[in-house]
């Protein structure tokens, strides 16, 4: 396995300890280290894709995790910042973020296995704004997750916690904006490879 995909693989298994620290708060600290390990795993992201290139060592595995891979890390950051919310209307205009999120995955998915199934037997790699949606959901993660890690290093000052959460919605929307631009993008590009015939 090459070195970019060894990177992406990594960002996959990064995903159930991030969660865990994410949602285990008996961990001391454990925000601050969700946060870290969050950065750690974005930064890989940045990376897998640039020495590939680079190196011109593109496969049709790294093109295939390399967005299941960032799937699985957003996915569960969404996920978990449901739970710990401060309060409903925060969690359930997270919960709309993360379904339609989820949504448009389930169908961009779709549309990857159909026309890796097909005839041609095509992989297709992430777009420009596919990779817009993950950046911004991205940033939108990092704001959240900075928030809930000053909240338990600097607990008195809650103004900076409730700007920043404020900060990770006015983005989270943002990321939802081309989270469904992406979507549609994806599938009309795609529907010459789908052939709903058979």
């Amino acid at each position: 396995m090459n070195l970019p995909n060894k990177l992406t693989l990594s960002r996959a298994i990064a995903t159930p300890v991030f969660m865990a620290l994410m949602l285990l708060t008996a961990i001391p600290f454990n925000y601050t280290l969700a946060l870290f390990l969050f950065i750690a795993a974005s930064i890989t992201d940045l990376f897998d894709g640039k020495i590939a290139r680079e190196r011109n060592i593109v496969t049709n595995f790294g093109k295939f995790l390399d967005p299941i891979a960032d799937k699985m890390l957003t996915t569960a950051a969404f996920l978990g910042f449901i739970v710990i919310m401060p309060n409903d209307n925060f969690a359930a205009q997270v919960t709309v973020m993360t379904f339609i999120v989820i949504f448009r995955e389930f169908i961009v998915a779709s549309v990857r296995l159909i026309a890796a199934s097909g005839e041609r037997k095509k992989v297709i790699a992430a777009n420009m704004w596919g990779k817009l949606k993950t950046v911004t959901q991205m940033i939108c993660i990092i704001s959240g997750l900075t928030a809930y890690s000053v909240s338990e290093i600097l607990p008195d000052i809650k103004i900076l916690f409730d700007i920043l959460l404020i900060t990770f919605l006015v983005i989270g929307w943002v990321s939802v904006l081309f989270t469904v631009i992406s979507g549609i993008i994806y599938v009309h590009e795609s529907r010459d490879l789908i052939d709903n015939t058979k």
